[in-house]
Protein backbone atom coordinates (compact mmCIF):
# COMPACT_ATOMS: atom_id res chain seq x y z
CA UNK A 1 0.00 0.00 0.00
CA UNK A 2 1.35 3.66 -0.95
CA UNK A 3 3.34 5.93 2.22
CA UNK A 4 0.96 8.43 3.40
CA UNK A 5 1.37 11.94 2.50
CA UNK A 6 1.04 14.96 4.44
CA UNK A 7 -0.74 18.55 2.77
CA UNK A 8 1.10 21.72 4.57
CA UNK A 9 -0.54 24.80 3.82
CA UNK A 10 2.31 27.66 4.29
CA UNK A 11 0.95 30.83 3.97
CA UNK A 12 3.77 33.46 4.07
CA UNK A 13 3.39 37.17 3.40
CA UNK A 14 5.17 37.00 0.11
CA UNK A 15 3.42 33.74 -1.16
CA UNK A 16 1.44 30.51 -0.80
CA UNK A 17 2.98 27.20 -0.71
CA UNK A 18 1.09 23.50 -0.79
CA UNK A 19 3.63 21.77 0.35
CA UNK A 20 3.24 17.74 0.37
CA UNK A 21 5.55 15.19 2.58
CA UNK A 22 6.47 12.07 3.35
CA UNK A 23 6.62 10.29 6.82
CA UNK A 24 10.64 11.09 6.76
CA UNK A 25 10.39 14.45 6.36
CA UNK A 26 10.94 14.30 2.61
CA UNK A 27 9.36 17.44 0.42
CA UNK A 28 7.75 14.90 -2.44
CA UNK A 29 5.73 17.97 -4.30
CA UNK A 30 5.40 21.91 -4.19
CA UNK A 31 3.34 24.41 -5.68
CA UNK A 32 3.65 28.33 -4.66
CA UNK A 33 1.56 31.39 -5.79
CA UNK A 34 2.68 34.59 -5.08
CA UNK A 35 0.37 36.72 -3.46
CA UNK A 36 0.28 40.77 -4.23
CA UNK A 37 1.71 42.88 -2.63
CA UNK A 38 0.18 44.67 0.65
CA UNK A 39 -1.75 47.59 -0.14
CA UNK A 40 -1.73 51.26 1.99
CA UNK A 41 -4.41 53.79 1.78
CA UNK A 42 -2.91 55.67 4.31
CA UNK A 43 1.01 55.89 5.37
CA UNK A 44 2.07 53.40 7.62
CA UNK A 45 -0.95 51.16 6.70
CA UNK A 46 -0.90 47.20 5.27
CA UNK A 47 -3.92 46.07 4.10
CA UNK A 48 -4.31 42.43 2.03
CA UNK A 49 -7.58 40.89 0.76
CA UNK A 50 -8.81 38.95 3.86
CA UNK A 51 -10.77 36.50 0.45
CA UNK A 52 -7.07 37.02 -1.77
CA UNK A 53 -5.91 34.86 0.98
CA UNK A 54 -7.93 31.95 0.69
CA UNK A 55 -8.06 32.09 -3.19
CA UNK A 56 -4.07 31.99 -3.57
CA UNK A 57 -4.47 28.60 -1.37
CA UNK A 58 -7.32 27.26 -3.81
CA UNK A 59 -5.07 27.84 -6.63
CA UNK A 60 -1.67 26.38 -4.96
CA UNK A 61 -3.72 23.38 -4.15
CA UNK A 62 -5.56 23.04 -7.51
CA UNK A 63 -1.75 23.20 -8.85
CA UNK A 64 -0.36 21.20 -7.00
CA UNK A 65 -2.67 17.98 -8.00
CA UNK A 66 -2.82 19.39 -11.59
CA UNK A 67 1.11 18.54 -11.48
CA UNK A 68 1.44 15.58 -9.14
CA UNK A 69 -2.38 13.95 -9.71
CA UNK A 70 -1.54 10.36 -8.19
CA UNK A 71 -0.25 11.86 -4.78
CA UNK A 72 -3.50 13.17 -4.15
CA UNK A 73 -5.26 9.89 -3.09
CA UNK A 74 -2.22 9.35 -0.85
CA UNK A 75 -3.28 13.00 1.40
CA UNK A 76 -3.93 11.50 5.00
CA UNK A 77 -4.46 15.06 6.21
CA UNK A 78 -4.12 18.77 6.16
CA UNK A 79 -2.22 21.41 8.18
CA UNK A 80 -2.15 25.49 8.11
CA UNK A 81 0.53 27.50 9.04
CA UNK A 82 0.52 31.15 8.40
CA UNK A 83 2.62 34.56 8.94
CA UNK A 84 1.85 35.60 12.56
CA UNK A 85 -0.32 38.88 13.70
CA UNK A 86 -2.30 38.75 10.65
CA UNK A 87 -6.50 39.72 11.45
CA UNK A 88 -10.05 38.93 9.80
CA UNK A 89 -12.79 40.39 10.93
CA UNK A 90 -15.79 38.25 9.67
CA UNK A 91 -19.75 38.16 9.83
CA UNK A 92 -22.08 35.47 11.29
CA UNK A 93 -21.42 33.74 7.82
CA UNK A 94 -17.68 33.94 7.84
CA UNK A 95 -17.28 36.88 5.68
CA UNK A 96 -14.58 39.30 5.93
CA UNK A 97 -16.16 42.62 6.76
CA UNK A 98 -13.08 44.40 5.79
CA UNK A 99 -9.93 43.99 4.50
CA UNK A 100 -7.00 41.74 6.50
CA UNK A 101 -4.69 44.34 8.84
CA UNK A 102 -1.32 42.22 7.83
CA UNK A 103 1.49 42.23 10.80
CA UNK A 104 3.22 44.59 8.49
CA UNK A 105 0.77 47.17 9.85
CA UNK A 106 1.70 50.66 11.54
CA UNK A 107 -1.10 52.51 12.65
CA UNK A 108 -2.35 52.98 16.60
CA UNK A 109 -5.05 54.78 18.17
CA UNK A 110 -5.31 56.63 20.98
CA UNK A 111 -8.76 55.47 21.62
CA UNK A 112 -8.50 52.93 24.02
CA UNK A 113 -10.72 51.61 26.55
CA UNK A 114 -9.90 52.76 29.79
CA UNK A 115 -7.96 50.36 32.55
CA UNK A 116 -9.48 50.55 35.88
CA UNK A 117 -7.39 53.08 38.81
CA UNK A 118 -5.90 49.49 40.34
CA UNK A 119 -4.86 48.20 36.95
CA UNK A 120 -2.92 51.50 36.75
CA UNK A 121 -1.34 52.18 39.70
CA UNK A 122 0.23 48.41 39.40
CA UNK A 123 1.38 49.05 35.53
CA UNK A 124 2.76 51.93 37.37
CA UNK A 125 4.66 50.16 39.90
CA UNK A 126 5.62 47.50 38.04
CA UNK A 127 6.96 50.43 35.48
CA UNK A 128 5.44 48.49 32.57
CA UNK A 129 2.64 51.41 31.97
CA UNK A 130 4.24 52.49 28.75
CA UNK A 131 4.39 48.67 27.52
CA UNK A 132 0.66 48.50 28.24
CA UNK A 133 -0.49 51.34 26.30
CA UNK A 134 1.79 50.56 23.68
CA UNK A 135 -0.43 47.04 23.60
CA UNK A 136 -3.64 49.01 23.93
CA UNK A 137 -2.95 51.61 21.01
CA UNK A 138 -1.07 49.30 18.42
CA UNK A 139 -4.14 46.72 18.96
CA UNK A 140 -6.03 46.23 16.17
CA UNK A 141 -8.90 45.57 18.00
CA UNK A 142 -8.75 48.85 19.63
CA UNK A 143 -8.17 50.76 16.44
CA UNK A 144 -11.34 49.06 14.37
CA UNK A 145 -13.58 49.77 17.25
CA UNK A 146 -13.00 53.77 17.44
CA UNK A 147 -12.37 54.37 13.96
CA UNK A 148 -14.63 51.52 11.94
CA UNK A 149 -17.40 51.23 14.64
CA UNK A 150 -20.04 49.97 12.09
CA UNK A 151 -17.65 47.45 11.16
CA UNK A 152 -17.26 46.15 14.85
CA UNK A 153 -20.73 46.04 15.34
CA UNK A 154 -21.00 43.58 12.26
CA UNK A 155 -17.87 41.51 13.93
CA UNK A 156 -19.20 38.33 14.63
CA UNK A 157 -15.64 36.53 15.05
CA UNK A 158 -12.30 38.32 15.12
CA UNK A 159 -9.73 35.75 13.52
CA UNK A 160 -6.24 35.78 12.91
CA UNK A 161 -5.50 34.73 9.57
CA UNK A 162 -4.93 30.92 10.65
CA UNK A 163 -7.94 30.69 12.49
CA UNK A 164 -9.56 32.20 8.60
CA UNK A 165 -8.31 29.85 6.77
CA UNK A 166 -8.76 27.17 8.91
CA UNK A 167 -13.01 28.28 9.15
CA UNK A 168 -12.70 27.96 5.03
CA UNK A 169 -11.17 24.44 5.42
CA UNK A 170 -13.28 22.69 7.91
CA UNK A 171 -16.08 25.49 8.86
CA UNK A 172 -15.83 25.62 12.25
CA UNK A 173 -14.56 28.91 13.78
CA UNK A 174 -11.21 27.33 15.51
CA UNK A 175 -7.82 27.86 15.74
CA UNK A 176 -4.17 26.49 17.28
CA UNK A 177 -2.95 28.25 20.73
CA UNK A 178 0.17 27.93 18.83
CA UNK A 179 -0.59 30.62 16.13
CA UNK A 180 -1.60 32.79 19.05
CA UNK A 181 0.57 35.97 18.73
CA UNK A 182 -0.66 39.46 18.84
CA UNK A 183 -3.03 41.57 20.32
CA UNK A 184 -5.14 39.55 21.67
CA UNK A 185 -5.98 38.87 25.01
CA UNK A 186 -4.13 35.39 25.28
CA UNK A 187 -3.09 34.08 28.41
CA UNK A 188 0.87 33.13 27.50
CA UNK A 189 1.53 30.75 30.22
CA UNK A 190 -1.70 29.01 30.23
CA UNK A 191 -1.76 28.96 26.49
CA UNK A 192 -5.58 29.63 26.55
CA UNK A 193 -7.80 33.00 26.17
CA UNK A 194 -6.87 35.16 29.11
CA UNK A 195 -9.46 34.65 32.16
CA UNK A 196 -12.35 37.24 32.75
CA UNK A 197 -10.52 39.17 35.91
CA UNK A 198 -7.11 39.68 33.18
CA UNK A 199 -6.48 43.54 32.31
CA UNK A 200 -6.24 42.33 28.63
CA UNK A 201 -10.27 42.12 28.50
CA UNK A 202 -10.42 46.01 30.14
CA UNK A 203 -7.34 46.89 27.57
CA UNK A 204 -9.24 45.38 24.46
CA UNK A 205 -12.37 46.50 23.09
CA UNK A 206 -14.04 42.68 22.65
CA UNK A 207 -16.34 39.93 24.08
CA UNK A 208 -15.46 36.32 24.73
CA UNK A 209 -17.88 35.20 22.10
CA UNK A 210 -15.73 37.59 19.23
CA UNK A 211 -12.59 34.94 19.37
CA UNK A 212 -12.07 31.27 18.19
CA UNK A 213 -12.35 27.63 19.96
CA UNK A 214 -8.55 27.03 20.90
CA UNK A 215 -6.90 23.69 20.28
CA UNK A 216 -3.30 22.57 21.30
CA UNK A 217 -1.08 21.86 18.20
CA UNK A 218 -1.64 18.02 16.83
CA UNK A 219 -5.48 18.10 17.29
CA UNK A 220 -7.64 17.40 15.20
CA UNK A 221 -9.74 20.41 14.73
CA UNK A 222 -11.87 19.49 11.82
CA UNK A 223 -12.59 17.75 8.41
CA UNK A 224 -12.49 19.48 4.66
CA UNK A 225 -16.20 20.56 3.62
CA UNK A 226 -17.46 19.71 0.52
CA UNK A 227 -17.23 23.22 -0.33
CA UNK A 228 -13.59 23.19 0.70
CA UNK A 229 -12.66 20.23 -1.71
CA UNK A 230 -14.66 22.14 -4.37
CA UNK A 231 -12.38 25.06 -4.31
CA UNK A 232 -8.92 23.14 -3.43
CA UNK A 233 -9.42 19.88 -4.73
CA UNK A 234 -8.70 18.79 -1.31
CA UNK A 235 -9.87 15.70 -0.91
CA UNK A 236 -13.62 16.00 1.42
CA UNK A 237 -13.82 14.55 4.81
CA UNK A 238 -9.67 14.39 5.14
CA UNK A 239 -8.71 15.22 8.44
CA UNK A 240 -8.00 19.21 9.39
CA UNK A 241 -5.25 19.50 12.56
CA UNK A 242 -4.09 22.49 14.67
CA UNK A 243 -0.41 23.38 13.30
CA UNK A 244 1.09 26.87 14.99
CA UNK A 245 2.11 30.06 13.24
CA UNK A 246 4.75 30.10 10.63
CA UNK A 247 8.08 30.79 13.09
CA UNK A 248 6.75 28.46 15.90
CA UNK A 249 6.67 25.55 12.72
CA UNK A 250 9.79 26.66 11.23
CA UNK A 251 11.64 25.80 14.94
CA UNK A 252 10.25 22.49 14.90
CA UNK A 253 10.97 21.53 11.21
CA UNK A 254 14.25 22.65 11.63
CA UNK A 255 14.53 20.16 14.46
CA UNK A 256 14.58 22.71 17.67
CA UNK A 257 13.26 20.66 19.71
CA UNK A 258 15.32 21.22 22.97
CA UNK A 259 16.34 24.48 24.81
CA UNK A 260 20.27 23.94 24.03
CA UNK A 261 19.19 24.04 20.07
CA UNK A 262 19.17 28.33 18.88
CA UNK A 263 16.88 28.26 15.76
CA UNK A 264 18.09 31.44 13.52
CA UNK A 265 15.39 32.67 11.13
CA UNK A 266 16.61 35.09 8.43
CA UNK A 267 13.36 36.57 7.47
CA UNK A 268 11.63 39.70 7.32
CA UNK A 269 11.73 39.36 10.64
CA UNK A 270 15.24 37.99 11.76
CA UNK A 271 14.68 35.85 14.86
CA UNK A 272 16.61 33.75 17.60
CA UNK A 273 14.41 30.61 19.13
CA UNK A 274 14.73 27.88 21.26
CA UNK A 275 11.78 25.72 22.58
CA UNK A 276 11.73 25.32 26.82
CA UNK A 277 9.04 23.46 28.78
CA UNK A 278 9.46 26.56 31.20
CA UNK A 279 8.01 29.98 30.85
CA UNK A 280 10.95 32.22 30.63
CA UNK A 281 10.48 36.14 29.84
CA UNK A 282 13.57 36.80 27.93
CA UNK A 283 12.44 40.63 28.10
CA UNK A 284 10.95 41.56 31.32
CA UNK A 285 7.11 41.91 31.55
CA UNK A 286 6.94 40.55 27.65
CA UNK A 287 5.62 36.83 27.58
CA UNK A 288 7.24 33.90 25.57
CA UNK A 289 5.07 33.14 22.03
CA UNK A 290 3.57 29.53 22.14
CA UNK A 291 5.48 27.05 20.48
CA UNK A 292 4.19 24.61 18.30
CA UNK A 293 5.32 21.91 20.82
CA UNK A 294 1.72 21.71 22.84
CA UNK A 295 2.73 23.36 26.60
CA UNK A 296 5.56 24.42 25.21
CA UNK A 297 7.27 27.95 25.26
CA UNK A 298 9.54 29.80 22.25
CA UNK A 299 12.27 32.40 24.06
CA UNK A 300 12.08 34.43 21.04
CA UNK A 301 14.32 37.73 20.43
CA UNK A 302 13.26 39.37 17.04
CA UNK A 303 15.53 41.92 14.64
CA UNK A 304 12.17 43.45 12.86
CA UNK A 305 12.78 44.52 9.34
CA UNK A 306 16.13 41.78 9.54
CA UNK A 307 16.59 40.46 6.28
CA UNK A 308 14.57 42.94 4.45
CA UNK A 309 17.46 45.47 4.88
CA UNK A 310 19.13 42.80 2.77
CA UNK A 311 16.43 42.96 0.46
CA UNK A 312 16.57 46.75 0.71
CA UNK A 313 19.96 46.75 -0.20
CA UNK A 314 19.68 44.58 -3.45
CA UNK A 315 16.74 47.08 -4.81
CA UNK A 316 18.63 49.50 -4.42
CA UNK A 317 22.15 49.04 -4.94
CA UNK A 318 22.13 45.59 -6.83
CA UNK A 319 21.44 45.96 -9.64
CA UNK A 320 24.58 45.18 -11.36
CA UNK A 321 24.27 41.85 -9.49
CA UNK A 322 20.51 41.65 -10.70
CA UNK A 323 21.48 42.46 -14.65
CA UNK A 324 24.69 39.82 -14.62
CA UNK A 325 22.40 37.03 -13.00
CA UNK A 326 19.68 37.41 -15.72
CA UNK A 327 22.31 37.82 -18.77
CA UNK A 328 24.10 34.62 -17.69
CA UNK A 329 21.02 32.77 -16.54
CA UNK A 330 22.51 32.13 -12.89
CA UNK A 331 21.07 33.11 -9.28
CA UNK A 332 21.52 36.25 -8.21
CA UNK A 333 22.40 35.44 -4.68
CA UNK A 334 26.03 33.36 -5.96
CA UNK A 335 26.59 37.04 -7.09
CA UNK A 336 25.90 38.76 -3.81
CA UNK A 337 27.45 36.24 -2.49
CA UNK A 338 31.00 37.52 -4.45
CA UNK A 339 30.72 40.90 -3.09
CA UNK A 340 30.72 39.52 0.75
CA UNK A 341 33.45 37.00 0.28
CA UNK A 342 35.43 40.33 -1.29
CA UNK A 343 35.47 41.99 1.86
CA UNK A 344 37.59 41.09 4.95
CA UNK A 345 35.85 39.98 8.17
CA UNK A 346 34.60 43.39 10.03
CA UNK A 347 34.06 44.80 6.93
CA UNK A 348 37.08 47.00 7.54
CA UNK A 349 35.68 48.91 11.07
CA UNK A 350 31.92 49.55 9.03
CA UNK A 351 29.78 48.84 11.97
CA UNK A 352 25.67 47.99 11.61
CA UNK A 353 23.66 48.51 14.67
CA UNK A 354 19.74 47.01 12.92
CA UNK A 355 17.56 48.52 14.72
CA UNK A 356 15.26 49.94 11.32
CA UNK A 357 12.25 49.62 13.22
CA UNK A 358 12.09 50.39 16.76
CA UNK A 359 11.09 47.73 19.52
CA UNK A 360 8.69 47.93 22.54
CA UNK A 361 11.60 48.08 25.67
CA UNK A 362 14.61 46.28 24.00
CA UNK A 363 15.60 48.37 22.10
CA UNK A 364 13.37 50.83 22.85
CA UNK A 365 10.55 52.71 21.20
CA UNK A 366 13.25 56.02 19.73
CA UNK A 367 15.41 53.50 18.47
CA UNK A 368 16.92 53.73 15.17
CA UNK A 369 19.44 52.18 12.55
CA UNK A 370 23.27 53.08 12.63
CA UNK A 371 25.83 52.41 10.30
CA UNK A 372 29.22 53.75 12.02
CA UNK A 373 32.95 53.35 10.80
CA UNK A 374 33.09 54.97 7.08
CA UNK A 375 36.10 55.91 5.23
CA UNK A 376 36.89 56.32 2.15
CA UNK A 377 37.74 52.57 1.84
CA UNK A 378 34.29 51.43 1.73
CA UNK A 379 32.32 50.29 -1.16
CA UNK A 380 28.35 48.92 -1.57
CA UNK A 381 30.60 45.32 -1.26
CA UNK A 382 31.68 46.70 2.43
CA UNK A 383 28.11 47.78 3.18
CA UNK A 384 26.50 44.64 2.18
CA UNK A 385 28.76 42.48 4.52
CA UNK A 386 27.79 45.25 7.27
CA UNK A 387 24.27 44.49 7.04
CA UNK A 388 24.98 40.79 7.09
CA UNK A 389 27.45 41.15 10.53
CA UNK A 390 25.35 43.27 12.31
CA UNK A 391 22.42 40.96 11.61
CA UNK A 392 24.38 38.22 13.06
CA UNK A 393 25.82 40.67 15.85
CA UNK A 394 21.59 41.32 16.90
CA UNK A 395 21.15 37.52 17.04
CA UNK A 396 24.00 36.49 19.12
CA UNK A 397 23.35 39.15 21.62
CA UNK A 398 20.08 37.62 21.64
CA UNK A 399 20.94 34.04 22.33
CA UNK A 400 23.17 35.42 25.55
CA UNK A 401 19.99 37.30 26.46
CA UNK A 402 18.02 33.62 26.29
CA UNK A 403 20.86 32.24 28.14
CA UNK A 404 21.04 34.54 30.64
CA UNK A 405 17.34 34.47 31.44
CA UNK A 406 16.88 30.60 31.11
CA UNK A 407 19.78 29.10 33.00
CA UNK A 408 20.73 27.30 29.41
CA UNK A 409 23.76 27.38 27.08
CA UNK A 410 23.59 27.04 23.64
CA UNK A 411 25.05 24.69 22.01
CA UNK A 412 23.67 24.21 18.60
CA UNK A 413 22.61 26.41 15.77
CA UNK A 414 19.82 25.50 13.33
CA UNK A 415 19.55 28.75 10.50
CA UNK A 416 16.28 28.32 8.24
CA UNK A 417 14.45 31.29 6.26
CA UNK A 418 15.20 32.90 2.71
CA UNK A 419 18.93 34.33 4.22
CA UNK A 420 19.87 30.51 5.08
CA UNK A 421 20.56 30.01 1.59
CA UNK A 422 22.87 32.50 1.45
CA UNK A 423 26.41 30.51 1.79
CA UNK A 424 28.52 33.89 2.85
CA UNK A 425 25.76 34.74 5.41
CA UNK A 426 26.37 30.55 6.77
CA UNK A 427 29.49 31.07 7.45
CA UNK A 428 29.97 34.93 8.77
CA UNK A 429 26.45 33.75 11.16
CA UNK A 430 28.78 30.17 12.56
CA UNK A 431 31.75 32.28 12.77
CA UNK A 432 29.89 35.26 14.72
CA UNK A 433 28.45 32.79 17.02
CA UNK A 434 31.80 30.69 17.60
CA UNK A 435 29.41 27.59 16.31
CA UNK A 436 28.61 25.66 13.82
CA UNK A 437 25.63 26.96 11.40
CA UNK A 438 23.81 24.36 10.19
CA UNK A 439 20.58 24.24 7.29
CA UNK A 440 18.08 21.89 8.08
CA UNK A 441 18.32 18.94 4.75
CA UNK A 442 14.80 21.26 3.48
CA UNK A 443 13.99 24.66 2.95
CA UNK A 444 10.60 24.61 3.83
CA UNK A 445 10.98 24.63 7.58
CA UNK A 446 7.91 26.14 8.35
CA UNK A 447 5.63 23.94 6.22
CA UNK A 448 8.00 20.64 7.66
CA UNK A 449 6.66 21.86 11.30
CA UNK A 450 3.29 21.98 10.13
CA UNK A 451 3.59 18.50 8.80
CA UNK A 452 5.01 17.17 11.52
CA UNK A 453 1.93 18.28 13.80
CA UNK A 454 -0.41 16.89 11.23
CA UNK A 455 1.54 13.46 11.38
CA UNK A 456 1.47 13.35 15.27
CA UNK A 457 -2.42 14.58 15.18
CA UNK A 458 -2.90 11.39 12.84
CA UNK A 459 -1.24 9.28 15.05
CA UNK A 460 1.27 8.68 11.83
CA UNK A 461 4.16 9.21 14.19
CA UNK A 462 3.51 8.22 17.80
CA UNK A 463 4.69 11.97 19.60
CA UNK A 464 6.76 15.22 18.57
CA UNK A 465 9.80 13.91 19.57
CA UNK A 466 9.49 10.57 17.24
CA UNK A 467 8.15 12.90 14.52
CA UNK A 468 10.65 15.46 14.92
CA UNK A 469 13.63 12.56 15.17
CA UNK A 470 12.06 11.01 12.19
CA UNK A 471 11.35 13.68 9.93
CA UNK A 472 14.62 16.43 10.30
CA UNK A 473 18.29 15.97 10.07
CA UNK A 474 20.87 18.70 9.34
CA UNK A 475 21.40 19.57 6.30
CA UNK A 476 25.29 21.48 5.65
CA UNK A 477 27.44 22.02 8.22
CA UNK A 478 29.07 25.62 8.38
CA UNK A 479 31.92 25.51 11.25
CA UNK A 480 33.85 28.71 12.11
CA UNK A 481 37.30 29.79 11.07
CA UNK A 482 39.37 30.31 14.06
CA UNK A 483 41.05 33.87 12.98
CA UNK A 484 37.30 35.58 11.74
CA UNK A 485 35.72 34.48 15.14
CA UNK A 486 38.68 35.76 16.77
CA UNK A 487 38.51 39.07 15.06
CA UNK A 488 34.30 38.84 15.40
CA UNK A 489 34.55 38.51 19.23
CA UNK A 490 36.53 41.56 19.50
CA UNK A 491 34.26 43.71 17.64
CA UNK A 492 30.92 42.30 19.05
CA UNK A 493 32.30 42.65 22.96
CA UNK A 494 34.26 46.17 22.21
CA UNK A 495 31.92 47.85 19.53
CA UNK A 496 28.86 46.37 18.97
CA UNK A 497 27.20 45.90 22.22
CA UNK A 498 28.21 49.37 23.57
CA UNK A 499 26.57 51.06 20.26
CA UNK A 500 23.19 51.24 21.61
CA UNK A 501 24.14 52.62 25.13
CA UNK A 502 26.24 55.36 23.40
CA UNK A 503 23.83 56.33 20.31
CA UNK A 504 20.49 56.33 22.84
CA UNK A 505 20.42 59.63 23.91
CA UNK A 506 21.34 61.10 20.29
CA UNK A 507 18.33 58.63 19.20
CA UNK A 508 16.22 60.88 22.15
CA UNK A 509 17.29 64.43 20.96
CA UNK A 510 16.32 63.18 16.69
CA UNK A 511 12.77 62.04 18.02
CA UNK A 512 12.90 65.17 20.17
CA UNK A 513 13.47 67.48 17.41
CA UNK A 514 12.13 65.67 14.04
CA UNK A 515 8.74 63.84 15.58
CA UNK A 516 10.18 60.54 14.31
CA UNK A 517 9.78 57.81 15.37
CA UNK A 518 6.54 59.40 17.05
CA UNK A 519 6.61 58.37 20.67
CA UNK A 520 4.39 55.19 21.32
Amino acid sequence: MPESCLLAIDNGTQSVRALLFDLAGNLLAKSQVPLQPYFAIQPGWAEHDAEGYWQAVCTACRQLWEAEPALRARVAGVAVTTQRGTVVNVDADGKPLRPAITWLDQRRTDQVPPLGPLWRAAFRLARVDRTVRYFQREAEINWIAAHQPDVWRRTHKFLLLSGFLNWRLCGRFVDSTGSQVGYVPFDYRRHRWAASRDWKWQALALRPDMLPELAPPGTVIGTVTPAAAAATGIPAGLPLVAAAADKACEVIGAGGLAPHIGCLSYGTTATINTTTPKYVEVTPFIPPYPAALPGAYSTEVQIFRGYWMVNWFKEQFGDREEACAQERGVAPEALFDRLVEAVPPGAMGLMLQPYWSPGVRVPGPEAKGAMIGFGDVHTRAHMYRAILEGLAYALREGKERIERRSGTRITQLRVAGGGSQSDAAMQLTADIFGLPAVRPHVYETSGLGAAIALAVGLGLHADFATAIGAMTRPGRAFTPDPAHSGIYEQLYRRVYLRMYRQLQPLYEEIAAITGYPERR
